[in-house]
């Protein structure tokens, strides 16, 4: 591997160079579905001698699965080149299928089935692919450490404020704390640290929520696809679990990852989170919604980029939140959803700047902003 560049996959499907494009899920074919790739060996760059074709097997392994089966295409003709079927799968997540290499000038493939029971990240990373930014350099020496402080129970919500003519708004007008409105008068709009509660005075509790991720290249810069992800603490602060495009769903589901939103709809989203908040465990104290580039590209790029929550249920949309600001970084946390005592969540804007790559570099700091 050069860079990172040259990974390509659903959260980048496409090469710089345009040789290698990712066709995404297709079928169901006589029973089953079909997951493509396109190389067109003749556009590789300079240097480029093998392309090896990887599978994932996100929350489960490959025992799961009947007659998987690599085939290799002409795409000019349509003829069937090759086709691997006995690819030995079974506990593993993910593994190389195949690769297509170059020897004596000539492409041949190559058929693997090798397996790696650490899943997709840990298949990028034995290649050279870098799922985690660098590490920080050691802290200086400190002295003992203590245990982090518990994730802050929200006040109880007060009577909500007077609703403005396009929904409410959770902002304070005085300099007074934000105050934390629940859903009586609508849809409700936040400014970065504004909180509501996610309660409707005679409704019944939401069980099952979306949250919408999108955003829109700035002016006259290059498109920009970035990843949403969310982690899950517990009241101590400490992660639990990291739901993001290398592991899409947790919790027996109870958060699953539905990756870019391909039909249009939603206004705008680009990527969605389901969260079955009635299913999610009551070590589940806190989730921390955060989008980042893995590309590198920083939110200067951006020119706006948003959240909003959305009923499970029947596709209104509760909350929004609009990022305003922007700054030369490469990960941004959107908001938290934080359980309320035993009673129901609050949704607070963060709308805070970090530099990193993946969601795992943006832990430390979610955890921090959890305690303020």
């Amino acid at each position: 591997m050069r860079d990172d560049g040259d990974f390509v996959f659903y959260n980048a499907p496409q090469h710089a160079s345009g040789a290698v494009t990712y066709l995404g899920k297709h079928g169901p074919v006589g029973g089953g579905a079909t997951d493509a790739v396109s190389v067109n060996l003749a556009a590789l760059p300079a240097g480029i001698e093998k392309v090896v074709v990887t599978a994932s097997c996100d929350g489960g392994t490959f025992r799961q699965l009947r007659d998987l089966t690599l085939v290799v295409t002409d795409t000019g003709t349509g003829a069937e080149l090759a086709r691997f079927t006995d690819m030995g799968a079974s506990s593993e997540e993910a593994l190389v299928a195949g690769e297509l290499y170059q020897r004596a000038g000539a492409w041949k493939f190559r058929a693997v089935g090798q397996g790696w029971a650490s899943g997709l990240a840990g298949l990028a990373t034995d290649y050279g692919i870098s799922v985690d930014d660098a590490a920080a350099a050691p802290p200086a020496p400190a002295g003992p450490s203590t245990p982090p402080p518990p994730v802050t129970p929200a006040a109880p919500a007060p009577a909500p404020v007077p609703a403005s003519s396009n929904g409410s708004s959770a902002s304070s007008s005085s300099g007074s704390p934000t105050r934390v409105v629940n859903l009586d008068k609508g849809k409700v709009s936040l400014k970065k640290g504004d909180r509501v509660s996610l309660v409707k005075t005679g409704a019944p509790p939401l069980d099952e929520v979306i949250m919408g991720l999108g955003w829109d290249p700035a002016r006259g810069r290059r498109s920009i696809d970035l990843d949403a992800s969310v982690i899950a603490f517990d009241a101590a602060g400490r992660k639990l679990e990291i739901v993001w495009f290398m592991h899409l769903k947790e919790f027996g589901g109870a958060i699953q990852h539905t990756g870019d939103n391909l039909t249009g709809k939603g206004d705008g989203d680009d990527e969605q989170i389901r969260v079955k908040l009635a299913q999610l465990p009551e070590r589940v104290a806190a989730l921390v919604f955060t989008i980042n580039s893995f590309s590198g590209q920083k939110f200067t790029d951006v020119a706006r980029a948003f959240c909003r929550l959305v009923d499970g249920r029947n596709g209104a949309e509760l909350v929004r939140f609009d990022l305003t600001a922007s700054e030369a970084r490469t990960g941004v946390l959107m908001c938290a959803v934080i359980r309320t005592g035993a009673g129901p969540w609050e949704m607070r804007a963060l709308g805070t700047f970090h530099d990193g790559r993946t969601v795992k570099k943006l832990v430390d700091p979610a955890a921090v902003a959890l305690r303020h």
